[in-house]
Formats: C-alpha cells, structure tokens, sequence
C-alpha cells in the first residue's frame, strides 16, 4: 500500500502494512517537506538508506513552532494552535482539510469506545474553549454533533450547571460521558463529593499552569473516590498530532491503528530501548501525511506491552503544553 493521500486511506491501515506505508510516506516527506528534509540534511542522513522504522530520525517538536512545516504545497483550510501561558510560542499545525481530520478523529473513539450516538458528551474544557485554533475543541464540536443528543454541551465554569445535568441524566438510555480537562475536574472533586458511578469520566490537558502538577496516579485515585467511579479514563493527543491515543484507566494508553510509538533514549534520540525503560515518546502518524509523520515529542514514557504505553511526564525545560501532561 502506498502512502495515505487521504484520511480514508487511513482505515486501511493494519499491523501488518503499517511499517511499508510508513515507510513510503518517510520516502515522500523526506523530499516533499521542506523542514523534514532540510533536518535530515543537518543529519547527513540519506533518506535512501532507511529500511526500518526504528531508523527513522523523528522531526523535534519544536519545529511546530518556529517553521510551517507542509508535505508539499496546499492552503490550510485551518492552522491548529497549541496552549501556552502569555508570551509563550506557540505550535502551529496547517491542516489541509479539517473534515477529514473530524472524521478520523470519530473513528478512533469509536474503535475504542463504541459510536457516539450511544452518548450524552459533557464537556468541561474551560481553558480550550478561552482561546481560538485548539483542535481538541474542535474534536469535541464534532463529537457533541455527532451523539446526536440535546443534552450533549460544552461547560466553562458554570459547575452548577453541569452537575445538575449529570445528575438528571442518572437514568438516561444513553451512557454519559464527562471529558475534562484535569485542573476543572480536580476542581470540583475538592469542593464535592459525588455519585458519577454511572458516568464514564475522561481526563486530558494535565493543569495547564493553573495549578500544581500531580502525579496521574495520585490524581486518579482522588478523582475515582470523589467522583465514586472505579477508573479514570485518559486521552493522549496534542497540537501536532492528528491521531490520539486512549487509556481505559491506570494512566495505560493504546495507540490507535494510525500511531507508533517508540521509546528513544534520553542521550540518544537516534536509538530506540527496550520496552520498560523511560525515554522520549516519539510518535510515528500516519494522519500527519500532510506535515510530518514523524514526531519527536517532549513527553518521557516507556512501552508497557505491543501498542501498550505510558506517559511518565515531561522533559526538563520544555513547555507545558499538550494533552494529558502529567508529571511522573
């Protein structure tokens, strides 16, 4: 299979053609994108040469940053921008057609939890939804379109509200899903104790730089006896990234079928280590075919089992930033 034109190509990715599409698109960005190939020229690497995914060199996430980085030449129909406290940088991702990066999106979740219609989606995203060009939000528009549910909604910090809605949705025909970003939740699990035993709850977007970092599992516990749930879900995504990950609880995240992830060593970001061991989460996706498919992030994590990982927090200096950023 060649490399994906489209995002309907990507449902035709598998364990088995995975590497050889990967490789093919590694062959056309490392010509057609101009960042990507004038990196891998500061490398002196010969694209050539590469016959492996684990020899791929993945693209620093900085780039995002400082450079448009496009495979090729098109218009953005929209540029996704990361958060960041005043005066910060921000990452800029161009993206060629936002429908397709919706619909994808949709068919991730659904992999993992089922279709939307079968949900009321309450969304408590206060510091996503204070800013413009956050493609999490635009994830979540979609998602709340798609249930198909008038009680489906986005919440800022009108808490009343929300708990009132959940509480009348206690014996709805539909599940309830709560997907907040991880400084709100911990906001209301301090000030109530509460019965969301039949909600399913999704943390992302770690504090943002409103609170204190905690430890994830320290967080989960909290929020589980609080909440009176018996797991906490997570999603894995960010600005340069147009595939996300899941975990169904204990901080354990699955890649989607679109994704790789490696695990590269701390002092050398060219060497891949075994599973177990922490390093640099570096994410192969197939989605980026438009930027770069391959991305060097700033996140430490290990492999936990095939398709299995971790995020264990953050590298030194880097920016807070990202999904589901909690520190080790």
């Amino acid at each position: 299979m060649s490399a994906p034109k489209s995002f309907e190509a990507l449902a035709l990715v598998n364990e088995s053609n995975f590497e050889n599409i990967a490789l093919r698109l590694f062959q056309q960005q490392a010509t057609e994108n101009l960042v990507y190939a004038s990196y891998l020229r500061h490398l002196h690497l010969q694209p050539s040469k590469i016959t492996s995914i684990e020899q791929i060199p993945f693209l620093p996430i900085g780039f995002f940053k400082t450079h448009a980085v496009q495979t090729s030449h098109w218009q953005p129909e929209t540029v996704f921008t990361s958060s960041g406290t005043t005066g910060m940088v921000t990452s800029k991702h161009l993206v060629k057609n936002v429908d397709s990066y919706l619909r994808h999106a949709q068919t991730i979740f659904e992999q993992f939890y089922g279709p939307l219609s079968q949900y009321n989606l309450l969304a408590l995203l206060p510091s996503y939804l204070e800013r413009s060009g956050s493609s999490l939000i635009a994830m979540i528009d979609w998602f709340i379109q798609q249930t198909g549910s008038a009680h489906s909604g986005f919440y800022l910090y009108n808490r009343a509200d929300l708990l009132a809605k959940v509480e009348a949705l206690r014996h709805d025909s539909r599940k309830t899903l709560i997907w907040g970003v991880s400084f709100a939740l911990l906001d209301i699990a301090e000030k109530y104790a509460l019965d969301w035993s039949h909600c399913m709850v999704m943390e992302t977007g770690g504090m943002k730089g409103r609170r204190k970092e905690w430890v994830r599992d320290e967080l989960h516990r909290f929020l589980c006896t609080r909440f009176n749930v018996k797991t906490i879900h997570s999603e894995y995504g960010m600005t340069e990234l147009l595939s996300q990950a899941y975990s169904r609880g204990e901080g354990i995240f699955r890649s989607s079928k679109t994704m790789n992830i490696q695990i590269r060593d701390l002092n050398d970001p060219f060497s891949t280590i075994a599973n177990g061991k922490m390093g640099i989460i570096s994410v192969i996706d197939l989605a980026n075919a438009h930027s770069c498919a391959f991305i060097q992030t700033e996140d430490l994590g290990r492999i936990v089992e095939n398709g299995y990982f971790e995020v264990l927090g953050r590298m030194d200096n880097s920016d807070v930033r990202g999904c589901n950023l909690l520190v080790a």
